[in-house]
């Protein structure tokens, strides 16, 4: 490879990844830039600090990072590259007009499509078929620069979002080892995203994890599959406290009643939806315990009523 400088913003598992790909390739990395790890987060994956002190690359992890101190440290690595992987913050104008090649970003959905923050658990709400991770130039609007390469991948009607995850990891290598070359020579070819053919989409938060019962049984377990964990799971308010709800498994099933509710049967967990559709429940926890069927009719006897008039929380319309 070309001994072309570069500056990498990296964190999560992507960050990880990506950042291999290009030690692995002999990039001369030049500075990391990441986070400090929130330790009110739940931190599952590993770490981007630690992989660049294997590889001697020194290591920022600043609350700003266009901070002018930011700003100057980056300028003085000369890059002529700068690359994003899943780096949390925006990069400002300054910091983006310093490599003299460009700036490059992973973007974990097939871009135009779910544009914005947490892609891939949009995308599993949102019942998709596909996804794949995208490398776009990077300019001041974000996930709307110029399209290089994306990798695309299944998603399984009973994936999770980390399921998907895992996929997209993978997906980013590939696609950064096959655009790597083109990069450090020049001869990359890019494609302009007409973002008129996808939508921006904001964060989530765990209090748009509240299943909205009026919705149909796909729908439902769209949300739970979104958000089970690691992510902060789905929920229901009950008489006897919050009822999480933590996995489910879909087989288009007809309702076995009229009512909205939730009860057993043949040892398993159901929610017979508004639509008049079945999910299955696959894991259940009150007051941070496992709820077996004993338990659960212990608390709310054959079956527990649900309010189908009871709204989800989060805002789930896009921006052009």
């Amino acid at each position: 490879m070309t001994a072309v400088p570069v500056v990498v913003f990296a964190y999560h598992q992507v960050g990880v990844r990506c950042l291999s790909v290009l030690l692995a390739a002999g990039v001369d990395v030049r500075l990391v830039v990441t986070h400090r790890d929130d330790p009110g987060e739940n931190v599952w994956w590993e770490s981007v600090a630690e992989l660049a002190g294997h590889a001697r690359v020194p290591v920022i992890a600043p609350d700003d990072p266009n901070d002018p101190g930011v700003v100057a440290r980056v300028r003085a690595a000369a890059p002529e590259l700068i690359f994003s992987f899943y780096y949390r913050h925006i990069l400002g104008a300054e910091l983006l007009a310093l490599p003299t090649r460009g700036a490059y970003n992973m973007h974990g959905s097939l871009l135009p499509k779910y544009r914005g923050r947490v892609p891939v658990n949009w995308a599993v709400l949102h019942g998709e078929p596909e996804s794949g991770a995208s490398l776009h130039r990077m300019e001041i609007r974000p996930d709307a620069g110029n399209l290089v390469d994306q990798q695309r991948v299944s998603i399984l009607p009973n994936d999770t979002a980390i399921d998907l995850f895992r996929k997209l990891v993978c997906a980013a290598e590939r696609v950064l080892e096959r655009s790597l070359p083109g990069l450090l020579d020049g001869s990359a070819g890019e494609t302009p995203l007409d973002l008129a053919a996808g939508s921006y989409f904001g964060g989530r938060r765990p209090e748009d994890g509240r299943i909205d019962w009026s919705r149909g049984g796909w729908q439902v377990h769209n949300l739970i599959r979104a958000v089970a964990p690691p992510y902060p799971g789905a929920w229901t308010d009950t008489p006897a406290g919050r009822l999480r709800i933590l996995g489910s498994y879909w087989r288009d099933e007809p309702a076995a009643g009229d009512n909205v509710r939730l009860y057993w049967e043949s040892g398993r967990c159901y929610a017979d939806c508004a639509d008049g559709r079945r999910t299955e429940l696959t894991r259940l926890e009150l007051a941070g315990e496992t709820l077996d069927r004993a338990g659960f009719e212990a608390r709310f006897g054959a079956s527990l009523p649900l309010p189908a008039s009871e709204r989800a929380t989060s805002k789930e319309t896009p921006s052009p």
